[in-house]
């Protein structure tokens, strides 16, 4: 059996979709057993069973001899989350119980952890340097900063295990995360409903507007990652998972605009006061190490994500 925690939430379920097409369905999936918007991301998938996260530790403790993987996706994903009881509660107490009863279990383990771990880059994007001075810039990544922390402390762990730090992730089934979704998400919707794209002026000198750029990754790549780690089980540690190149805010709004065979009409407005002192202006990921430990498959490029994205699954049929 394999587990699923986060599993209605948007990567995990992509993940699940593609478990399903290597024709794995022995799924315990793991997330709030409340009816929400996320309710309807599970609705053609296959699993066994479906268990409530306030339940599931003390039915893993009890059980965890039924278990033999783990995908670990569920979190407080929010980055303007301010009450740390409720990240350290989900993102670092409840990660570390289930790294333990993995350990205890000897089950192999691959969990989220986030390119948050960063903050603005300004140590860069190794993820083959030590992460100790690393200084996220919010509770978010500092919660999910601690846990890797945690993990690496470690004398006994998981026979195998890998936290994989996302990056800019997007792709469908990421309707319920309403301001959280990605710019590709905002844009398809910001665009049909009024023919342009707001995209944040920049703050920087040197960086026109528009200019500013991360690491896109499409979340069937990142769920491909996911299937490769579940297949090729050596290589522990901590993995950047991104794309390896950076893409322009102005690249991917045009891209949509393409993809609806739309004009361009893209307009300026300024970063919100709230967020702007903790603006990233460019993230990049190194993918030298996952590539080393042998995943070979190409990504996605930003344009033909994004025509997958808007044409097959956000414009309505």
């Amino acid at each position: 059996m394999i587990v699923v925690t986060g599993a209605r939430g948007f990567i995990a379920s992509n993940l699940i979709k593609a478990l399903n097409e290597k024709g794995l369905y022995d799924l315990l999936l793991v997330d709030e057993n409340e009816k929400t918007e996320k309710e309807k991301n599970l609705a053609s998938l296959q699993f066994t069973r479906f268990i409530d996260r306030n339940l599931f530790l003390d039915w893993f403790q009890s059980n965890h001899h039924l278990v033999d993987f783990v995908f670990h996706l569920g979190a407080k994903a929010s980055t303007t989350e301010q009450d740390i009881q409720v990240l350290n509660k989900w993102n670092l107490n409840y990660s570390k119980t289930i790294f333990e009863i993995c350990t205890q279990g000897k089950i192999p383990l691959v969990y989220a952890s986030s390119a948050a771990t960063y903050g603005n880059g300004e140590q860069g994007y190794d993820d083959k340097k030590s992460i100790k001075p690393l200084k996220p810039l919010n509770l978010y990544g500092e919660s999910k900063q601690n846990f890797d922390l945690w993990v690496l402390e470690q004398e006994n762990t998981p026979p195998f295990w890998v936290g994989l730090k996302f990056f800019n992730v997007y792709g469908p089934l990421e309707t319920h995360k309403n301001r959280m979704a990605s710019v590709v998400f905002h844009a398809y919707h910001q665009i049909t409903q009024s023919g342009k794209m707001n995209i944040f002026q920049s703050h920087k000198e040197g960086i026109e507007d528009g200019e500013q750029k991360r690491d896109f990754i499409y979340v069937k790549d990142v769920a491909d990652v996911c299937l490769f780690f579940y297949y090729h089980q050596k290589n522990s540690g901590l993995y950047n998972l991104g794309t390896g190149k950076a893409d322009s805010f102005n690249n991917l709004t045009k891209a949509v605009f393409k993809a609806l065979e739309e004009k361009e009409n893209i307009q300026y407005i300024p970063i919100p006061t709230d967020i702007r002192d903790k603006y990233q202006y460019f993230t990049e990921a190194k993918m030298e190490k996952l590539r080393e430990a042998g995943y070979k498959n190409a990504f996605t490029t930003l344009e033909d994500g994004v025509k997958d994205y808007v044409q097959n699954y956000l414009i309505e049929k």
